[in-house]
């Protein structure tokens, strides 16, 4: 206010450059205001979720790609069962229509073999919620560095040429983000992997059953419990979903708690 009226008193005008100046520097705190607001947790938490819900619920070509990520992780969890009930893991296999095989080792029958079977469907739903309550402790780079142990785990095992191609892709996507890219995208990155797979490890439980009405998963993870246990398939089928969406509720809360704050 001072200077105004100093300058109206002088009958002096301001320059053309100091009009410039004074704009582009209004410009850019404005810019920078909107990508202070746009990275705030609450944004990069509702975005990234319904991101993450649009491309499970939508499908097609980009459910198709990102459903390797949640085979990828399936596999997974056979083969960390598997080696957490001492059995020995040979294999895995990620094909190129997003399925996959772990072939691993041991008694063909018991707890320990009902554990390995029942690990690779709710793998997905499980590493989300871990995911989530690592963002909720703050620990974003915890989140990178356990992606970059999963992909080395199972590239170690990986033994078919699609396999090898999934694991290094995503591996390679994830240098981008860990070492190259600024903060402001590792954060939505990590947001948007972690609400995908807690969205996107109930849908393949979904399309299973679907396959089974229709006579063409006869040999499906919950098939081979149902013949372990004795539990019919359908059931276990059930287990699968309970929980997982038990899952998606409680990482849910993890990641949406900076908004009730």
């Amino acid at each position: 206010m001072t200077a105004f009226v100093a300058s109206s008193v002088l009958g002096a005008r301001p320059a053309a450059g100091d009009l410039s100046g004074a704009a582009a520097a209004a410009g850019a705190g404005t810019v920078g205001a909107a990508l202070d607001q746009a990275n705030t947790p609450s944004v990069i938490t509702l975005a990234t979720g319904v991101v993450a819900l649009l491309i499970v619920l939508v499908g097609g070509t980009p459910w198709r790609f990102a459903r390797n990520v949640v085979t990828l992780v399936h596999e997974a969890g056979h083969a960390l069962a598997a080696v957490l009930v001492g059995r020995r893991v040979r294999s895995i296999r990620l094909h190129s229509d997003t399925s996959g095989v772990t072939v691993s080792r041991g008694r063909a029958e018991g707890p320990g073999m009902a554990f390995t079977a029942m690990a690779g469907y709710v793998a997905p739903s499980v590493l989300g919620l871990l995911f989530a309550t690592l963002i909720g402790a703050d620990l974003v780079t915890a989140v990178l560095v356990l992606v970059a142990l999963l992909l080395l785990g199972v590239l170690i095992m990986v033994r078919n040429a699609h396999g090898v191609f999934t694991v290094v892709t995503s591996a390679v996507v994830l240098g981008l983000v860990a070492l190259v890219a600024p903060t402001v995208v590792q954060a939505p990155f990590v947001y948007l992997l972690t609400w995908f797979l807690l969205f996107g490890g109930v849908r393949p439980i979904v399309e299973l059953q679907v396959k089974r009405r229709l006579g063409q998963a006869r040999d499906s993870d919950a098939d081979q419990l149902g013949r372990l246990t004795g539990v019919p398939a359908v059931l276990w089928v059930l287990v699968f979903g309970v929980l997982t969406l038990s899952c998606v509720v409680a990482g849910g809360l993890w990641l949406l708690q900076p908004l009730a704050d």
